[in-house]
């Protein structure tokens, strides 16, 4: 059978529903939260089994060795609370460690950049604050499908296919190729360690990870590779709950998990943008795309240099984020001609791989969450005998030394994936998020902007083709994705941006996204999901 077509043309139409709403890139994940709905859990269990499914489905993206975050809507409260379920460094790790080895940055591959991984404790506290159900409750899914076998989806076949040199030369990764091949689309693929340690994880909670037999694979796995990481790492883990960070977009509040996530990113990119009006532009005219690109690449400049771990480092969110300082931002752009050089951070007052799923339940509760090994396969090692992949997540430090995020024992590091919440008028407006490494704020940015400035649907603004300023870097080519206007893209690249068209397998690179709107008069739903991916909205 053949992995998939890259001929790219969504006749998606939105769903609507009352009673519950799941979206997620894969329809079997999908499925799962709304088995949750239908059997009476709410947003944060349902998101929940979604993740857990998410993890057997696509394990090159997610899974309990990775990290996680959620942003959920309390109905009754009205309240965003932000939940950061990310790992740290192990204790023994330093940056004279890895200086020792004469490394000016980190090594994604190696073993000194896996952290602590924190998904299976971020859906415990999940779970604990605002679920309803138990984690044995919520994983029955996923252990029968990791367990039983399922069907390889096509996006994630060939995603697979193309890691296959990469999986033969990983630790332990046996159970992921079977008779020595990768899976091809349609191909039913079991995958029996994971569903162990998925079925341990139900019995005995958060600790039949992080102490007793898995801790101690993780563990072992590690140092075997010649990492630090010790069982009283693992042990000493723990999520936070933060107070989100928010802007308001004309008249939409949009909600970012605080750093070290890079939500304020896309926050500082709205609030420059918001000193134009894209409104009156088309959606794909050079002028628009121009604006929007260049409030991108000044928010790129401050993110590289600000978002750190806030427990760690000082990071000066309310200067960022106010409206003075997008405006003094805003009249840095030209009206034509891209920057050039780079910006650089703006002066403030003294003082990769993922998966991303919403659910909304009939009360109208609603969790926006996203979960990753940061890059396909994460760090390429398997903790033996578990069927966890361990994230590499630890490539997101610095080695800078005095650099805010600057790679520290028992520190945080510059996280991609980010959820995103939004209110209007104080009530639930939509769930969203859009995975894939530094294109996240930039989907973020696009989809909002669709929503607000075009009032588009969710489908509708999935659909639209997007851009990307390479790897976030603030003088990156700009990407620009297969269906957008070519006399667009030539008048751009006459303003001074490297443009760099993107078709076929390139579209990669445009990450994918779910979207749930939510009518707080009528109660009704509305969801979209990616065209780029497997996925669905599943509702009833």
């Amino acid at each position: 059978m053949k992995t998939m077509s890259f001929d790219f043309k969504s006749r998606r139409s939105m769903i609507s529903a009352r009673r519950g709403m799941v979206g997620a890139s894969n329809p079997l994940a999908a499925q799962a939260g709304l088995n949750i709905l239908r059997g009476g859990g709410n947003a944060a269990d349902a998101a929940v089994a979604t993740s857990a499914m998410m993890n057997v489905m696509d394990p090159a993206s997610c899974g309990v060795g990775g990290d996680c975050f959620a942003l959920y809507f309390d109905a009754k409260t009205k309240q965003v609370t932000a939940l950061n379920g990310s790992g740290r460094a192990p204790q023994a790790l330093t940056l004279d460690t890895v200086r020792s080895l004469g490394w000016k940055k980190m090594a994604p591959y190696h073993a000194h950049s896996v952290t602590v991984p924190g998904a299976v404790r971020g859906w415990h506290d999940l779970l604990r604050r605002h679920g309803t159900m138990t984690l044995a409750d919520v994983l029955q899914d996923a252990i029968h499908y990791a367990g039983e076998g399922f069907p390889t989806a096509p996006v994630v076949g060939y995603r697979w296919e193309r890691s296959g040199a990469f999986l033969r030369r990983a630790a332990n990764a046996e159970e992921y190729l079977p008779n020595g091949e990768t899976p091809r689309a349609g191909q039913v693929l079991r995958l029996p360690g994971l569903a162990k340690t998925l079925r341990a994880i139900a019995e005995g909670g958060p600790d039949a990870f992080y102490t007793g037999p898995v801790a101690e694979a993780i563990v072992t796995s590690l140092q075997e590779q010649g990492g630090l990481m010790t069982l009283e790492d693992l042990k000493r883990h723990h999520s936070t709950w933060d107070e989100p960070i928010h802007t308001d977009y004309h008249g939409v509040t949009v909600y970012e998990c605080p750093p070290n996530g890079q939500g304020l990113t896309a926050l500082i990119a709205l609030n420059i943008a918001e000193n134009f009006d894209l409104k009156s532009l088309p959606w794909d005219s050079p002028k628009r795309i121009h604006l929007m690109v260049e409030s991108m690449r000044l928010a790129w400049a401050d993110a590289h240099e600000y978002i750190a771990d806030i427990r760690r480092a000082e990071v000066p969110i309310d200067d960022l984020l106010s409206k003075d300082y997008a405006a003094a931002r805003a009249a840095l752009i030209h009206p034509y001609y891209s920057f050039e050089p780079p910006p650089r951070p703006g002066t403030l007052p003294a003082g990769a791989d993922t998966i991303y799923l919403s659910a909304v339940d009939g009360a109208g509760n609603a969790c926006s969450f996203i979960k990753s090994l940061y890059m396909g396969f994460g760090v390429g090692i398997v903790a033996r005998g578990t069927g966890v992949w361990l994230q590499n997540r630890g490539s997101g430090f610095s080695l800078v030394p005095g650099h805010r995020n600057c790679l520290a024992p028992n520190k945080r590091p510059y996280h991609t994936i980010i959820p995103g919440m939004a209110l209007k008028d104080g009530e639930l407006w939509a769930s969203f998020g859009v995975m894939g490494g530094f294109m996240q704020p930039q989907g973020h940015f696009q989809v909002i902007s669709a929503l607000v400035d075009d009032e588009l649907n969710p489908q509708e603004a999935l659909n639209r083709p997007r851009w990307y300023v390479d790897r976030g870097e603030p003088g990156g080519a700009l990407l620009v994705e297969d269906g957008s206007p070519f006399k667009t893209m030539a008048d751009l690249a006459e303003r001074g941006h490297r443009i760099q068209p993107e078709a076929g397998l390139g579209r990669g690179n445009f990450g994918r996204g779910q979207i749930i709107r939510y009518d707080a008069d009528t109660g009704v739903m509305h969801g979209g999901s990616e065209p780029r991916a497997d996925g669905q909205i599943a509702a009833f």
